[in-house]
């Protein structure tokens, strides 16, 4: 019995794996482990019973907890977008845009996979989309199967790491941090994995061309009455549109001061790239709406459908991101007015129904109570684990890790590359999270570092083979078995689940690699962020001591030649500089 009362913390989180591996729902598991274990250690006396009587306020400061609120908003945005029709216009678009060379289709997946990402934040919508509409016309052309899935699976992901991500709100909340704060560090990161994921498919295309084909003329619908692709006119289009943005975001400072009507010598590097995009993308706007309406010929067929399919979806970037960014919306209304934009997009597209409207809400509402229940669960267990020093056991086993911290960083990112191959994000952000927290923030480890770095390696928890989700939603939707294409009136063959696997494995490479640079060039997550002016206490304490000192007294001259004694303050303020400054405000202050 003794055994069980000074090793209760290590036996709970060995009952927690139990329970998990038994089969049983993570939030149930959670509650039951915490709730049994509390009830045995007020038996033993090792728990006061005044520790269970806090969990009702526990769970009270759940549901008031308005940053949680974000995830319902994001998650509608996300939903609304994806069944009005916005990640099939894109994908129709921008694959005709690239589809004349190599490769061309797999850069429209990542190109659509990241706008998809800055717009939805859901992983499931993501894949699932792309699958649906990119897998067919890729297998069609002759794209290697493993590449096409790999590709479209990884790109789906990014909507864990690129804002507004759920993971990164529920991350925020764990690790006590600003929403804000976790969206500025994971924006460089985020697009930095998307160029990853561009360069592998531009070595494909330079050494195995016949894996990544462009498309043939008779696919590439979108074209002039000549016969001309009139890419020229949108190449122009994106110059003028590029230098402007570059321009502007070179004097964004200046405008910032004029703005705000007192010198601004620095912006943030994010703030500065979301202004800078928003005014590049309204000019483009600008110039295809004249062109629509007067029919002057400025642009060709391909410029306007393109800057006409993904204005929308950038200006909604903006709304959302921008007034975070800008500090003018927290992240909960941010999310607000996503899914309010959402709605207005839906129904400018003429696609917004009562049977889109319920499907959205229907799954939006159980996304959130998985999420919302897994927390209660997790509260229960994270009260009673620290009632029995669970943190201080997870502080002393891995404090006494070697090499500080980076051995503690080396340590945690294994543990949770290994975890998720069992656990998805939500459950790893509840369950390890919390426990991993404390001990970085002794470390010294920035937490909003720390928590972009968790960010991206449990990406990998989509991509894992065998148990990756992201695999699993692209299994839904790719054929399984063989079908004659409607167009071509080819026999296609069908992708198999061990093609998806090994489609995933250079992503899954190239995400364990983006976890090695963030953690050897911190830079990477910290560029982003709003710099902190650090303050030297010690030199304050200083100024205010030579600031407490009274002047000395003059000797004064006494009818008989004695010197004045020094006053009673001045005594004061030679041995105690401070408190002779405390008892001269009191003096100072008027009589009542």
């Amino acid at each position: 019995m003794e055994f069980f009362t000074t090793n209760m913390a290590p036996i709970m989180f060995a009952g927690l794996i139990l329970f998990l591996l038994m089969g049983f729902p993570v939030a149930f598991s959670l509650g039951a482990c915490g709730l049994f274990f509390g009830f045995v250690g007020v038996e033993l006396g090792v728990l006061p019973e005044a520790l269970l009587q806090a969990l009702p306020l526990r769970l009270f400061g759940i549901m008031q907890n308005d940053t949680l609120l974000a995830i319902p908003f994001f998650t509608l945005m996300g939903l609304i977008l994806e069944r009005s029709g916005m990640a099939e216009d894109l994908l129709e678009t921008i694959g005709q845009l690239f589809g004349p060379v190599r490769g061309g289709l797999a850069f429209a997946v990542i190109f659509v996979g990241a706008l998809l990402a800055a717009t939805t934040g859901v992983v499931a919508a993501s894949v699932i989309s792309m699958g649906l509409i990119s897998l067919p016309i890729m297998l069609r052309y002759g794209y290697d199967r493993r590449i096409a899935a790999g590709v479209i699976a990884a790109s789906g992901t990014l909507a864990q790491i690129i804002p507004p991500s759920l993971v990164l709100i529920i991350l925020a909340d764990q690790l006590g941090r600003s929403v804000g704060d976790m969206y500025k560090g994971a924006f460089i990161p985020g697009f930095m994995l998307t160029a990853m994921y561009t360069g592998y498919v531009v070595l494909l295309a330079i050494f195995r061309p016949a894996w990544v084909p462009a498309l043939p003329l008779e696919a590439r619908t979108i074209r002039e009455d000549s016969g001309k692709s009139g890419l020229l006119s949108l190449l122009i289009l994106t110059i003028v549109s590029t230098t402007v943005a570059v321009y502007f975001g070179e004097h964004y400072a200046n405008v910032y001061s004029w703005f705000k009507g007192e010198l601004v010598e620095k912006v943030a590097t994010d703030e500065t790239i979301v202004v800078s995009m928003c005014a590049g993308v309204m000019l483009a706007f600008v110039i295809a709406l004249i062109n629509k309406v007067t029919r002057m010929g400025l642009l060709s067929r391909m410029a306007e459908r393109v800057t006409f399919v993904l204005i929308p979806p950038l200006l909604l970037i903006f709304l959302v991101l921008g007034t975070i960014f800008l500090g003018i919306a927290t992240p909960t209304e941010g999310g607000a007015m996503g899914a309010l934009g959402a709605f207005i997009m839906a129904i400018a597209r003429g696609r917004l129904s009562m049977s889109l409207l319920k499907q959205a809400l229907n799954t939006t509402t159980k996304l959130s109570c998985f999420v919302v229940f897994i927390l209660i669960g997790s509260t229960i267990f994270s009260l009673v684990f620290q009632g029995v020093d669970g943190q201080k056991w997870v502080e002393h086993l891995l404090t006494g890790l070697p090499g500080g911290q980076t051995g503690f960083l080396i340590v945690v990112n294994v543990l949770i590359f290994f975890l998720a191959f069992f656990l998805d994000f939500f459950e790893l952000s509840f369950i390890v999270v919390p426990l991993l927290a404390p001990v970085a923030e002794k470390l010294g480890i920035d937490l909003i570092w720390f928590g972009v770095l968790l960010g991206v390696n449990m990406q990998t928890s989509f991509m894992h083979p065998p148990f990756g989700f992201a695999l699993f939603y692209l299994r839904s939707v790719a054929p399984a078995k063989e079908y004659t294409d409607r167009l071509t009136k080819k026999l296609i063959q069908p992708v198999t689940t061990m093609q998806i696997y090994w489609g995933a494995v250079p992503f899954v490479l190239i995400q364990v690699i983006m976890v090695a640079l963030i953690i050897f060039f911190p830079g990477i997550v910290s560029s982003g962020l709003d710099k902190v002016e650090a303050v030297d206490m010690d030199q304050v304490q200083m100024q205010m001591d030579a600031d407490s000192k009274m002047p000395e007294t003059p000797d004064v001259q006494m009818p008989d030649g004695a010197a004045a004694p020094a006053t009673e303050d001045a005594t004061h303020a030679e041995e105690d500089p401070m408190k002779a400054m405390q008892e001269s405000m009191g003096k100072d202050e008027p009589k009542k």
